[in-house]
């Protein structure tokens, strides 16, 4: 019986994101929200149990984006 051999997969080879280390040993990745929100919506839609490995994780969001949601999480509140 043959062997499998297993590869570890980093994702397209022609990734629009950009890398940019830290300081620190930590790398980031820059890309645009639209990338990964239909990944992330998937995501949450199908209860993918890796989402809680990351619930702890900070990110950061631009001033404009975090008003929009504020409105928005305020629209969502059902009525007293």
């Amino acid at each position: 019986m043959p062997r499998s051999q297993l590869r570890v997969y980093y994702g397209p080879e022609t990734a629009a994101a950009t890398k940019v280390q830290n300081h620190s040993t930590e790398h980031n990745v820059q890309l645009r929200l639209g990338e990964i929100f239909p990944l992330l919506a998937d995501a949450v839609r199908s209860e993918r149990t890796w989402l809680r490995d990351f619930e702890d994780d900070e990110i950061t969001i631009s001033m404009d984006l975090y008003e929009v949601i504020l409105a928005y999480q305020h629209c969502r509140r059902p009525s007293a």
